[in-house]
């Protein structure tokens, strides 16, 4: 790790940093800390906070582990918020029109309430000669938007239904019937920002799935399995591992750790595999050895084209798991399978069989009864025209939940300005944005003057883990100084610079994490997620580098500083800095500045556009006024 660092900061010092360009755009400009340094320290920082497995020695040790994760998990993650209220609601359930379905089965359509308005559709594949209990399968997918009408699931649920198991197949958020802007993943964590889980509705819509199949008269309780490819395999591993009913599972393609996703880009995971605080529970590593002692077939692609290859995704969920299934007495109840041919991102045929194998032996006993070798009809697949299921026009998505949630946020909306009123509020906003009071180690990393302009250039290492660019620029005798962030980094902020130097101030130009030359070189917003879900906040950690900057100025030259932002976003970054350092942070001017965090969800923005801006429960209680109090002096 300190290698890649290393080798950054050597790349760096072969730039030709002493080189000198003209005037303060291209002083500005001057790279500093170079384009994988952050890369990398980001990486560093998140895998020394996942979670390693735990060295247990009796089953009853794990089993009692598993559970308290399983409850913090379900209590932390889960039902945060007006979530709560959704835990035990019983949702209705409209039973539609059956449609024939192929030789051996019928499908009835259906939908069903996952929380108050928000619907989603499904197809019951049914045996059509059911004789005492039966096995039911709960069948989901991922990101794929022909929903629940695609090939390979329309024909695994039809195999199944044709060996006597009742499968449920459901359609996902933003796929197929549910395909629209307002039930985009990105989209969820606009619930975050109120303060409820934007991860609950994912979670519910299967356990509502297993809440239907289970009150089936026919439902054998002891047989009950659950499978899926890719984002369906991240829902596998979800339910499966958080919901002990679910006997048998296949999760295909799915997840992988969040220690081999901070190496193996391919394999982070949108908003819904990488919820806020995951991490501080639970990996998936220990999700899959939370199946323990239940089957599970763990299927991986060899040549997977899109995520979680098996060359690098599936030794460390088995390395998990099988200690835990030997401690359990039940080693074969754990199997993998990697496809080959064709190796991609596929739940195909050869995919499909391990399933029905593990089946087979699992829920048959090894029987025959059970056709582990896959028969297909052209029947099996049906067009979108006749899997189509009636959804209610003013079916509620996440955005439409987010914007009823805000209308009531913040819930104190008052500004108090008295200062032992203040005191508590500021608490509460360090707590929500997970501050920190780094310690700054700053590097002169050269120095230049040009047309009466003087910069110094700094790498500023915080606490040993974060290291930012900033240019101090002064022209004649300066008189106060200026911490100055912007939306498009230091670079870009010229004429604001020009401004603060005709005034007569020092500007120390800055890029806190994500912006400027401090920006994520691969899958920057996923690894913002990933920041979040190991417990931290990204506007917090940008606030927190900020008010570190500012302490360290304002001890450089003995007097207090002004923040500066140009932009919606580092306008919030400098507010909450600002509010939160109230010795080093004398004012805060705010150019082209965000006016409230509602906008965000009036306009349905997405949290990979900004990524910062959807800080867990930070709407809930301050939005900007609220913010632009406890910053005022």
């Amino acid at each position: 790790m300190k290698r890649v660092l290393l080798a950054s900061l050597a790349a760096f010092a072969s730039s030709g940093l002493g080189a000198a360009p003209g005037g303060v755009e291209a002083m500005l400009a001057r790279e500093i800390i170079g384009p994988r340094l952050t890369q990398a320290e980001v990486e560093d920082y998140v895998e020394n906070h996942v979670p390693l497995m735990p060295a247990v020695k009796s089953a009853g040790d794990w089993d009692r582990l598993a559970s308290k994760m399983r409850a913090d998990v379900l209590d932390f993650v889960v039902y945060r918020g007006a979530a709560a209220q959704w835990r035990n609601y019983a949702g209705k359930v409209e039973w539609l029109d059956t449609i024939e379905g192929g030789p051996g089965y019928s499908i009835r359509k259906l939908r069903y309430e996952v929380l108050p308005g928000m619907w989603t559709c499904a197809l019951l594949y049914v045996p059509a000669h059911i004789s005492g209990k039966v096995p039911v399968h709960l069948a989901v997918n991922g990101h794929d938007a022909n929903g629940k009408q695609s090939p390979y699931k329309q024909v695994r649920c039809a195999h199944l239904a044709r060996n006597g198991v009742i499968s449920l197949n459901v359609e996902w958020f933003g796929m197929g019937q549910l395909r629209t802007p307002g039930f985009a993943h990105a989209s969820m964590n606009q619930l975050d920002l109120c303060g409820t889980s934007g991860w609950a509705p994912f979670f519910l819509q299967m356990k509502r799935g297993l809440d239907i199949l289970l009150a089936l008269p026919q439902a054998d309780p002891q047989r009950v399995a659950v499978s899926g490819l890719s984002g369906g395999g991240w829902g596998t591993i979800i339910i499966s591992s958080l919901d002990t009913r679910v006997t048998l599972c296949n999760p295909v393609a799915g997840y992988s750790s969040f220690r081999t996703r901070v190496r193996n880009h391919s394999d982070l995971g949108d908003s819904e595999q990488t919820p806020n605080d995951l991490a501080l529970w639970t990996d998936y590593a220990h999700m899959t050895a939370m199946l323990a002692p239940r089957a599970a077939l763990i299927t991986k692609n060899a040549k997977d084209n899109c995520c979680f290859a098996s060359g690098h995704a599936l030794q460390p969920l088995l390395d998990a798991a099988e200690p835990i299934y030997k401690l359990h007495g039940k080693p074969d109840r754990l199997r993998s399978h990697v496809n080959y041919l064709p190796g991609n991102h596929n739940f195909d045929q050869d995919n499909r069989e391990a399933f029905y194998r593990i089946v087979r032996d699992v829920f048959y006993g090894g029987s025959h009864e059970f056709a582990a070798k896959e028969s297909a009809l052209p029947s099996d697949v049906k067009p979108k025209e006749q899997l189509d299921v009636p959804l209610p026009a003013d079916n509620v998505d996440f955005n439409k939940l987010a914007l009823t949630l805000a209308s009531s946020l913040p819930l104190n909306a008052g500004a108090p300005a008295d200062a032992a009123a203040l005191k508590p509020r500021r608490a509460k906003l360090r707590d929500i944005v997970r501050a920190k009071d780094y310690t700054v180690e700053a590097g002169r990393a050269g120095a230049e003057e040009k047309d009466g302009v003087k910069a110094v250039f700094w790498r500023l290492k915080l606490a040993g883990e974060w290291t930012l660019p900033a240019v101090e620029l002064t022209r004649g005798e300066a008189k106060t100084t200026v911490v100055l962030i912007s939306d498009a980094g230091r670079k870009a902020s010229a004429a604001e610079v020009e401004k603060h130097l005709a005034a007569g101030r020092r500007v120390v130009a800055v890029d806190p994490y994500y912006f400027g030359e401090s920006k994520i070189a691969s899958r920057d917003w996923l690894f913002s997620l990933l920041l979040a879900s190991v417990g931290d906040r990204p506007v917090g950690l940008q606030a927190s580098q900020v008010g570190a900057v500012a302490r360290w100025a304002h001890k450089q030259h003995g007097a207090p500083v002004s923040l500066a932002s140009i932009g919606p976003r580092t306008s919030v970054v400098a507010l909450v800095a600002a509010a939160l350092e109230e010795k080093s942070v004398a004012s805060v001017d705010t150019v082209e500045p965000l006016g409230s965090l509602k906008e965000l969800i009036g306009r349905n923005v997405a949290v990979s556009q900004q990524p910062e801006m959807f800080c867990f429960g930070l709407l809930e209680h301050f939005d900007v006024p609220q913010l632009r109090a406890l910053a005022k002096r």
